[in-house]
């Protein structure tokens, strides 16, 4: 089947649209739809000063490009959390270090061991020895939420850019509503958050409706120096489940997962007006934003060393 466009040799089929595509036609359809839902939610605004959150892998590494790549008169800076698992960030952090250097754009190095006093393994360590058996991927996401926050304010950024796709937001909004976190999906969406308040900094999605499959191919084709393999601390045994359903279900009715997160966005407005009544309130020990008293890091931090 040749290419929908062009009739070149094809490189990729879309599932939602059931067509293939060339390895160029397939960029420019990459770049283009990323412009499209930049502009369609109004994600960025000329002037702003952006930080992209950056892991080492292919969509954070695809936004960052991209973002850099498309001129939209924006500023943007890079940050990577480093939970210090061995080779596997070192080696994360060392592609990063080099692109960043390559298109000329500023990196924000920022370490568990430096934030915390230990690496996310000897936290999670500590915390069984004391009976509290939290997976690596808990303590490492809210950790993780927690310092980029702070670094956003601190670095005076307008908004906080990160590399989720439509696969990752199709499993968010499944999981939660098998396990009925409604007032969780609301935070969801392109742009994400429910309340405004000047100690959290807006969080967009440029990638959102692309699928792990495009993204991937996008970065291969593109010859980004990433690592492809999944983090070797992952403990996420529910979100995993939920990707092989969808994965499965997306085989055998291609599109599935466009359906779910479209069906998800025509929710969501009378989700952000059921939700977005409330305030923001600022944890008694870091003056972090959290919804009770002590934010969930402090309380991590705090069951560590107690």
């Amino acid at each position: 089947m040749p290419c929908k466009i062009c009739k070149e040799k094809p490189v990729i089929k879309l599932t939602n649209s059931n067509i293939w595509l060339c390895k160029n036609c397939f960029i420019r359809y990459f770049e283009k739809k990323v412009l499209r839902t930049i502009r369609k939610y109004n994600l960025l605004d000329k002037g702003d000063k952006v930080l992209v959150c950056v892991s080492g892998g292919k969509d954070s590494t695809a936004l960052l490009y991209l973002l850099n790549k498309l001129r939209l008169n924006i500023k943007i800076e890079a940050i990577v959390i480093d939970p210090l698992i061995g080779d596997y960030t070192r080696k994360n952090i060392e592609n990063l270090k080099e692109f960043c250097k390559e298109n000329q754009i500023k990196l924000h190095h920022i370490g568990f061991r430096d934030e915390f006093g230990y690496s996310l393994c000897y936290i999670r360590g500590l915390l069984k020895k004391k009976g509290l058996d939290y997976n690596s991927c808990t303590i490492c996401g809210i950790l993780r939420r927690y310092l980029i926050n702070k670094y956003a304010r601190k670095l005076k950024v307008n908004k906080v850019a990160t590399g989720h796709n439509l696969d990752d937001e199709a499993q968010s909004f499944l999981m939660n509503v098998i396990k009925n976190n409604i007032e969780v999906t609301a935070r969801l969406g392109p742009k994400t958050g429910v309340v405004k308040s000047e100690y959290f900094i807006p969080r967009v999605k440029p990638l959102y409706f692309l699928t792990e499959e495009e993204t991937t191919k996008y970065s291969k084709l593109r010859k980004f120096k990433v690592t492809y393999e999944k983090c070797p601390c992952s403990a996420m045994v529910f979100r995993r489940d939920i990707e092989r359903f969808l994965n499965n279900f997306e085989k055998k009715y291609p599109g599935s997962k466009h359906g779910i997160v479209n069906s998800f966005l025509e929710i969501l407005p009378l989700l952000k007006e059921r939700y977005g009544k409330g305030e923001i309130e600022l944890c008694k020990k870091c003056k972090e934003p959290c919804s009770l008293e002590v934010c969930k890091t402090c309380e991590i931090l705090g069951k560590m060393r107690k």
